[in-house]
């Protein structure tokens, strides 16, 4: 073997080997850092039901208060009782304003728009009864979907039919005279 060769062997025997020193001192470094950053948990197989349980609970539900977590209370946030922090519509108004706007406003997803003649007269023709079991049902046609109370089930089926009545008094007041808006 040649000096040049023997030489290059030791210079890269000394570079994989300062390498390797690197990488292990890299490793117990991250190691050391991680054992004392990130919380070190033993957990019951109970506790760890219930703590999947959360984890996995819809965002709109927490953790009652006054009650053992222990117990896995969950109940409706407020917000999320009531429509997503949203008071509690009496009128039709009210819950178009609050709700039936976001999709009858714009027409997004088939909605017909509010007041647009040409694009409720095909819904005023099946009458205000299949109206309202599509308000209070949902309905998924051709033209597109309604959800069950606009997407918030908490409502009172009369204050549905309400805002269903101001909305069709938008395009049609005969069809509604007398009904409560």
């Amino acid at each position: 073997m040649s000096k040049q060769d023997s030489h290059f062997i030791t210079v890269f025997s000394l570079v994989i080997g300062t390498l390797a020193t690197v990488a292990i001192v890299i490793f117990v470094i991250a190691r050391y850092v991680g054992a004392h950053t990130q919380e070190r948990e033993v957990l019951s197989e109970t506790e760890y039901i219930h703590q999947v349980r959360r984890n996995v609970a819809p965002f709109e539900e927490e953790a009652v208060a006054g009650q053992s977590n222990a117990d896995l209370a969950i109940a409706p946030a407020a917000g999320a009782a009531n429509g997503g922090g949203l008071s509690m519509p009496t009128t039709g108004k009210q819950l178009f304003e609050q709700t039936c706007s976001a999709c009858h406003g714009p027409g997004i997803a088939g909605a017909p728009k509010a007041g647009d003649k040409a694009a409720w007269a095909p819904h005023l023709a099946k009458g205000l009864a299949t109206l309202y079991d599509h308000a209070l049902h949902g309905f998924h046609g051709s033209t597109g979907v309604m959800p069950a109370k606009g997407g918030r089930p908490n409502l009172p089926d009369a204050v549905v039919e309400r805002a269903v009545n101001y909305m069709v008094s938008l395009v049609d007041p005969q069809m509604v005279k007398g009904k409560p808006k």
